[in-house]
């Protein structure tokens, strides 16, 4: 089992707790022992694309942590938790509610490359340790800002006058928290703002298209057939060429050795043995060089 599971992860379930689903319904059909991680975290209050890599594919699963993500979420105006969602005690209130003139006019303003100080309450370190378990130690925490690209800002329907909420779909690049951009948001209207609604739609090349639900996993699991939503190791890299090799070329790279004399393009390749990926290579003045090998 080499490959990719796409999750439409629930509300309620981590995405650890999702990668341990994973190894029971892989348990249940008899698969044998397979490595299994994740490819993005997910708030337990979130849903929506998950990949779960497996075998093989657990070599690409930081790749996958790099990848632009594609997010709705809803705002919601007048107060502001502490974990920025709707988890955590209100901390402040505002009776101002902007007007969606307002809110599509600042939007501008959080779109392409921003800095934003991530939420206290995730899974950051401070000194070695987890940020939100110092939160709710009532420590107070201080994180460095990160700068982040927001792609696209899209408001959805709503209402003309003030707002109460609103929803959004946003286009972000890797390391952006939306609970910290919605806090932003509501703050650049002169009001106070969470996260009530948070839904992720797609993770690098994978959508919702390509997701199943847990219930549906534990169905293929139970029938051994889980291979039949299994998407190929290169389903992840879809954004790169391909590179084809002969049985002479795919051993040396298996060996580690460096190939001199190439004719592709430098950057990022999927070196081929006809339909097999042999690794994750660099190619630079004509040499390729193994970044990532495939035991395929």
């Amino acid at each position: 089992m080499n490959g990719w599971l796409i999750l439409d992860k629930p509300l309620g379930l981590g995405s650890t707790q999702a990668v341990s689903a994973v190894k029971r319904a892989l348990r249940a059909g008899g698969y044998g022992k397979t490595k299994v991680g994740h490819g993005g975290t997910l708030d337990p209050l979130a849903s929506g694309v998950l990949p779960i890599a497996l075998g093989e594919a657990t070599k690409l699963a930081g790749r996958m942590l790099d990848s632009d993500k594609r997010y709705d979420f809803t705002i919601r105006f007048g107060e502001e938790t502490d974990t920025l969602d709707s988890e955590g005690p209100v901390i402040a209130t505002s009776a101002v509610r902007p007007a969606r003139a307002a809110v599509e006019a600042a939007l501008a303003r959080f779109t392409g490359p921003i800095v934003q100080v991530p939420p206290a309450y995730s899974a950051l370190k401070v000194d070695g340790r987890r940020a939100y378990d110092l939160a709710r130690a009532g420590e107070e925490v201080t994180l460095k800002s990160r700068d982040v690209t927001i792609h696209s800002l899209t408001p959805h329907p709503a209402a003309d006058g003030a707002l109460e909420e609103i929803t959004l779909t946003a286009h972000v690049s890797k390391g952006t928290y939306i609970r910290s951009l919605a806090r932003d948001i509501a703050r650049a209207l002169g009001t106070l703002g969470h996260v009530t609604y948070l839904r992720r739609t797609k993770a690098g090349p994978f959508g919702l298209s390509h997701a199943i639900s847990l219930d549906k996993l534990t169905e293929l699991g139970n029938g051994r057939a889980l291979e039949h939503s299994l998407l190929p190791l290169r389903a992840a890299l879809d954004d790169i060429p391909a590179l084809s090799l002969s049985p002479d070329q795919a051993g040396a790279l298996r060996q580690g050795r460096v190939l001199a004399g190439i004719a592709a393009d430098d950057g990022l390749c999927l070196a081929l043995l006809a339909d097999v990926p042999v690794a994750l290579v660099d190619v630079a003045d004509r040499e390729v060089r193994v970044v990532r090998g495939f035991n395929l």
